[in-house]
């Protein structure tokens, strides 16, 4: 459970900040729902988004998640009208808020299922790790993406040193980390921190077609795969053969591999049980 955070003065706390919505075909969407603030992260928000990506790893329904902010924005970061003061000038509670952000999109980072960030607008500061948590992310051609903190003299507490190193190299890390610079969605593509960019108004579509190739396959098949691949990043050559060669045969005794075989001889359509 996250912590409660102490706000610079009262703050009503709005409802449905959060919105969690599935599709018959068994894309969740995430709604950041806060337009008025560009979707920045409150302490009402952060917790309810954790509760959103719990609900979404145990819905057997859902086979992606989507992320998007409602109001043509991402997220613009932390809330900074209610996380200032102690928040900033204690430790303790300035540590805790990292510890509560990291924890979440850890989770985002670490689903059985695919994650994918869509990007309208802004993902900057704690939206842009956000966006760095998910498997996958598509954007607008004019979304404004990137670290942003040094902007303010502040720090990512919830994965730019580890995971956009991982994605683009140290020195295009370091440039967008020390700079706080921002790039468009199309940039974005040319870096590595995009699968797809396209115009805002066609992006519901750019998320059917990008989920179309992933809620078909194997849901376990999905999470082993995603599992060995996110754990060799951290691995020595020799544990990731060990790692890869468990993993596979883990998988080949599935049910779902089972039936992909025996589909694939029957000239049919595979019907995954997800085990």
């Amino acid at each position: 459970m996250a912590s409660e955070y102490v706000y610079k003065q009262p703050v009503h706390e709005e409802t449905d900040v959060i919105q969690y919505e599935v599709a018959d075909n068994g894309i969740c969407m995430i709604w950041l729902n806060r337009p008025h603030k560009r979707n920045c992260v409150s302490p009402k928000l952060l917790r309810d988004l954790e509760a959103a990506v719990d609900r979404a790893a145990e819905d057997d329904k859902v086979l992606a998640v989507v992320f998007r902010g409602r109001g043509n924005t991402f997220c613009a970061g932390a809330d900074l009208d209610q996380l200032v003061g102690p928040v900033l000038h204690e430790s303790s509670t300035s540590l805790q808020l990292a510890i509560d952000s990291a924890r979440t999109y850890d989770k985002i980072y670490n689903m059985k299922k695919p994650t994918i960030a869509c990007v309208e607008g802004y993902a900057v500061a704690g939206g842009f790790e956000l966006f760095i948590s998910c498997d996958f992310a598509i954007a607008a051609d004019d979304a404004k993406i990137g670290d942003f903190h040094i902007r303010r003299a502040l720090f990512g507490g919830a994965g730019p040193i580890y995971r956009l190193p991982r994605y683009i190299g140290m020195r295009k890390a370091k440039e967008l980390m020390l700079t706080g610079k921002l790039l468009s969605g199309k940039e974005c593509v040319e870096w590595g921190l995009c699968n797809a960019s396209a115009p805002g108004e066609e992006l519901d579509q750019l998320i059917q077609d990008f989920c179309a190739p992933l809620i078909d396959k194997s849901p376990f098949c999905m999470w082993m795969t995603k599992m060995a691949v996110n754990r060799g990043l951290d691995a020595d050559t020799n544990s990731l053969i060990a790692l890869e060669t468990m993993t596979c045969n883990v998988v080949h005794h599935s049910a779902d591999a089972k039936e992909g075989v025996a589909a694939f001889l029957e000239k049919r359509k595979p019907v995954w049980t997800g085990k």
